[in-house]
């Protein structure tokens, strides 16, 4: 059987993650399964009140949002399969309910490039944004993911987006034998301005043998270029 994303980018030290987030990044077509988690944003945050524009652009592409709270409802699907271009990738859909009758999503789509050696994350429905991911294993058996270059595509437009005007993704998840729940921790950070976006809360997974994967949760325009 062939390695999924992560654990072709992770190599040898995939076998370091805690069983149960082996599971749940080992989501790939030769698995057979997908994962589906359900639970709480204990926290979403924000930057200052002038971040929200920017935040509230993002909506348009299921990139961020501008709403904070707590306690919010959290959803994420992930799920493997062969795009357009013949790489295997893997939903990362979060939907969150930050209000009464307002879903917000947070949509990404992700390969591994070989000619990077490294997870490319695509971002929104359009995978207009091209994001470069450094992962390791933390002592506790956990995932570590900090977001790097990132490359914007549009038609012929292509370009290097200056980190000056972007953010730079510290994501931390492991799992708690005790409580026998995923953790999550997320940050988007800008080197001047600080804090843009983060939440952090816990959810269960659930792991459907599953070979089509809803169309909701594909992106509308597939990127050929890493």
């Amino acid at each position: 059987m062939s390695s999924g994303v992560f654990e072709r980018a992770l190599g040898a030290d995939f076998a370091r993650l805690h069983p149960m987030m082996r599971r749940r990044f080992g989501v790939s077509i030769a698995a057979g399964h997908g994962c589906v988690g359900t639970g709480t944003m204990h926290e979403i945050r924000r930057g200052p009140w002038w971040v929200r524009p920017f935040l509230r652009f993002g909506t348009l592409r299921n990139i961020m949002f501008p709403e904070a709270g707590r306690n919010v409802p959290f959803r994420i699907d992930n799920h493997a399969y062969v795009d357009d271009f013949g790489r295997e990738t893997v939903t990362f859909v979060r939907t969150m309910g930050t209000r009464p009758g307002r879903r917000r999503r947070f949509d990404a789509t992700m390969i591994y490039s070989e000619r990077r050696g490294r997870v490319v994350d695509y971002l929104g429905t359009h995978q207009h944004l091209a994001v470069d991911l450094d992962l390791s294993v933390t002592d506790d058996g956990g995932l570590r993911l900090v977001s790097g270059e990132q490359r914007f595509y549009e038609g012929p437009v292509a370009f290097r987006f200056p980190m000056l005007f972007s953010g730079r993704a510290y994501l931390s998840e492991h799992y708690d034998d005790e409580r026998e729940r995923y953790v999550i921790d997320l940050e988007v950070r800008n080197r001047l301005v600080g804090l843009l976006f983060g939440y952090r809360g816990e959810f269960t997974c659930e792991f459907p043998l599953t070979t089509d994967v809803p169309v909701s949760l594909k992106p509308y325009r597939e990127e050929r270029r890493e």
